[in-house]
């Protein structure tokens, strides 16, 4: 079993940047594929961002593409995102998630609990 927890979340100003952090126990991530999704208030979740087990590959939606940047250290079992150019229409609680396997199929199998991230305009 593995167990995520998100941290760096916050309020910050449009146009802001924020740095967010995943870290994992109970399991390496260095063998799978990890992602972030963030879910706004009253709408569904939705995927923002994947990075791939050996980091060669990240894919992003096209409303973050060029603003955030994903990451990992699998030395350090973690995994980020740092957002620039923070819009209000990012704020929404971002959750990590992970693949069991190197494929990013599906959803994750392992949620963080989520952090808030309130972009102010």
């Amino acid at each position: 079993q593995m167990q995520l927890g998100e941290s760096g979340g916050g309020l910050v100003q449009a146009g802001g940047s924020l740095r967010l952090s995943c870290a994992a126990s109970g399991r390496t991530v260095s063998s799978v594929a990890m992602s972030w999704f963030r879910q706004a208030p009253g709408k569904e979740r939705e995927f923002v961002a994947t990075i791939t087990w050996s980091a060669s590959s990240t894919y992003y939606a096209d409303s973050v593409k060029g603003r955030f940047t994903i990451s990992r250290d699998n030395a350090k079992n973690s995994v980020y995102l740092q957002m620039n150019s923070l819009k209000p229409e990012d704020t929404a609680v971002y959750y990590c998630g992970a693949y069991r396997t190197v494929a990013a199929s599906g959803l994750p199998a392992y949620w963080g609990q989520g952090t808030q991230v309130t972009v102010s305009s």
